[in-house]
């Protein structure tokens, strides 16, 4: 199991991230536009680097709903390989059976 704080510092940027993205997008759609002028894109710049950093999308770590394990984990289902295992031993993830051979 994860620590705590790690899931909610996770939790802190998600909500960080919903909350800036629509700014963010503006000024980053300023900055890339060339026919902006100089002045207005250096300033949409420096606005950008004020923001906070972990409202960047790229901050937020995909961890696994069950434990919060931060490796191994499947987009699909939103949890790492050992949950999965576990909960397909139990029978509880449907369509899933343990192989042996």
């Amino acid at each position: 199991m994860a620590k705590k704080s790690s899931i909610e510092k996770n939790n802190h940027r998600r909500r960080l991230v919903a909350r800036d993205l629509k700014k963010r997008e503006a000024l980053k759609a300023v900055i890339s536009n060339r026919e902006t002028a100089l002045d207005e894109r250096i300033q949409a710049v420096i606005k950008l680097a004020e923001m906070p950093r972990n409202g960047a999308k790229i901050r937020i770590r995909n961890r696994c709903e069950v434990t919060g394990r931060p490796r191994a984990y499947y987009r699909k289902l939103k949890m790492s390989r050992v949950a999965l295992r576990e909960l397909g031993n139990l029978g509880l993830v449907p369509g899933l059976v343990k192989s042996s051979w």
